[in-house]
């Protein structure tokens, strides 16, 4: 499966570590995504919230079937795989991201 990236799981790091995988972060590809805005979701942490003006810098990764159920624990209940369009250099890809549905109107700061 396709992730858009946009917030903690774009630490190579945290996510190699979490997905069980040391080769992904070397998979990461820069990619944006318009029509939203990052903003803290409840607890601190980035989600996504429609904005026409707006976009995120972020990446895309295709992850197996097993890292992606170790990174939808990290993600937890709150968090929903949801159906994006993001732009990369080689054109635009569908892919799905992890967004909350309580978010509040403040920019989230890493």
């Amino acid at each position: 499966m396709r992730l858009f990236l946009y917030g903690t799981l774009l630490d190579a790091g945290r996510l190699a570590r979490l997905a069980g995988d040391p080769r992904l972060p070397a998979r990461l590809r820069p990619a944006v995504l318009r029509g939203f805005r990052r903003v803290a979701g409840a607890g601190g942490y980035p989600t996504l919230a429609p904005d026409r003006a707006g976009q995120v810098e972020g990446a895309v990764l295709s992850v197996s079937a097993g890292a992606l159920r170790r990174l939808q624990a990290y993600e937890g209940p709150r968090y929903r795989l949801t159906p994006v369009r993001a732009a990369t250099e080689a054109g635009p890809v569908v892919a799905f991201a992890w967004i909350a549905g309580a978010a509040t109107r403040r920019p989230w700061e890493t």
